[in-house]
C-alpha cells in the first residue's frame, strides 16, 4: 500500500506525462507541482515506486514514466473525474439533442462527439442480433417488382433491406405479409428468422412463394450482416508522440481495420459502467500496447451498444473518463426520451 507522499509524488508523475511524453525528473516536481521535498528525498521515493513496479525507467533519460500497473494505480485510486468544461457539457448536450429516429444514429452522434473533445480515436458498435427482439415489420411497396422490409427491434435499431422480383406483386400481397410478419413474429429474438419459420410462413402463404422466398432470403441477410463498427477520428492517432513513426502508425491503423479485433475489445466490460483495460489488461496481443476505455449504454436492461476509444498507454485518462461519464448520462436521457416516443407513436 503506497503511503500518502508517494501517491502524490506517483499522480504528479503520471499526470506530467501524460502532458508532455517525456521522462519525469525528481526536478520537475519539485518546482511545479509544489512537493516540499528535497530532490535526494523525491528520488529515493522515486527509486521506490519503480522498485514497486508503479514506475519505468527509460535508457535515455535519468527521468522516469508510469509502468502499466502505476497507471492503473492512478485510474483506481487518484483518478479526478471533474475534467470537463461548462463549455464541453453544453456541446455535448447540443450534440446529443439532435433529432433523430434511431439509435444507431445517436451512437453515431456520441461517438463523434467523443472523439472531437478527447483527440482520441473512438469506436462503437450497436447490440448483437440475438440480444435484441422483433417490434416490428413495415413492408413497403416501391413498384411492381420491389419492396423495402423494415425491420425495427425493441433496442431501437433499424434493419432495412430491398427486395426485387421475377414478377409483378400486389398491394394486397404486400398487406398480407405486413399482417403475418407482426402478427407470428412480433416480440420474437431476431434471430429467430430460420428454417422452421421460413418453412411456416411457406405453409401459410403457399399460394405465393415466389413471394415469400426472396422475402426471406433478403431479410435473413439483413439480420446476419455483421454489426457495423463506426470508427471515429483515426487521423488523431497522427498527433500522438506514440505514433510519430510511419511503423507504429501502420500497425495501428491495421489494428483499426481488423473488425475482430476491435469487435472483442468493445464487447468486454459490464453494462453502463466505464471499463479500463490498460496495455497487458486486454486479451487480443495486437491490444497490449494500447489503453482501451469503454462503456455500454442501455434502456433499462437492454443493451443498446458500446462505445469506445483506444489510444496509447499514455492516456488522459482523467479526461477520457470525465466525458465518457457525462456522455454516457446524457445518452441514457435522450434514449430513454426517444424510446418513449416511439412507443407513444406505436400506440397512435
Amino acid at each position: 500500500m503506497l503511503n500518502d507522499r508517494k501517491k502524490k509524488i506517483l499522480e504528479a508523475i503520471v499526470e506530467e506525462y501524460i502532458e508532455t511524453a517525456e521522462p519525469v525528473s525528481s526536478g520537475n516536481l519539485r518546482d511545479k507541482y509544489g512537493i516540499n521535498l528535497s530532490s535526494a528525498t523525491i528520488r529515493n521515493e522515486m527509486a521506490e515506486l519503480e522498485n514497486g513496479g508503479f514506475l519505468d525507467k527509460t535508457h535515455t533519460s535519468s527521468g522516469r514514466i508510469p509502468s502499466p500497473k502505476g497507471y492503473r494505480f492512478y485510474v483506481d485510486q487518484l483518478l479526478k473525474l471533474d475534467n470537463i468544461s461548462l463549455a464541453e457539457m453544453e456541446y455535448i448536450h447540443k450534440r446529443l439533442e439532435t433529432k433523430v429516429n434511431e439509435i444507431e444514429e445517436l451512437t453515431k452522434i456520441a461517438t463523434s462527439t467523443l472523439s472531437e473533445i478527447t483527440h482520441y480515436t473512438t469506436l462503437a458498435i450497436g447490440p448483437k442480433p440475438e440480444e435484441q427482439n422483433i417490434e416490428e415489420f413495415k413492408f413497403v411497396l416501391l413498384g411492381t417488382r420491389m419492396l423495402m422490409a423494415v425491420i425495427l427491434t425493441d433496442s431501437g435499431i433499424v434493419k432495412e433491406t430491398i427486395i426485387k422480383f421475377d414478377e409483378d406483386i400486389t398491394e394486397e400481397q404486400v398487406e398480407t405479409l405486413n399482417n403475418l410478419f407482426n402478427s407470428k413474429l412480433k416480440g420474437k429474438p431476431l434471430e429467430i428468422i430460420d428454417k422452421p419459420v421460413e418453412e411456416f410462413i411457406f405453409s401459410e402463404m403457399e399460394e405465393s412463394l415466389k413471394v415469400i422466398k426472396p422475402v426471406l432470403d433478403q431479410i435473413r441477410k439483413a439480420i446476419r450482416k455483421d454489426n457495423a463498427v463506426y470508427l471515429q477520428g483515426a487521423n488523431m492517432a497522427f498527433d500522438i508522440p506514440e505514433f510519430k513513426s510511419m511503423t507504429s502508425v501502420k500497425n495501428f491503423m491495421n489494428m483499426l481495420d481488423t473488425k475482430d479485433i476491435i469487435e472483442d475489445a468493445l464487447n468486454l466490460g459490464i453494462a453502463q459502467d466505464i471499463n479500463v483495460y490498460i496495455g497487458s489488461e486486454n486479451e487480443r496481443e495486437e491490444l497490449k500496447d494500447y489503453s482501451v476505455i469503454t462503456f455500454k449504454h442501455s434502456i433499462g436492461n437492454k443493451e443498446l451498444g458500446t462505445i469506445g476509444i483506444i489510444g496509447p498507454t499514455r492516456m488522459n485518462y482523467s479526461k477520457v473518463i470525465s466525458v465518457m461519464k457525462y456522455i454516457s448520462k446524457k445518452l441514457a436521457q435522450e434514449e430513454n426520451e426517444m424510446n418513449k416516443n416511439n412507443k407513444k407513436e406505436g400506440e397512435d
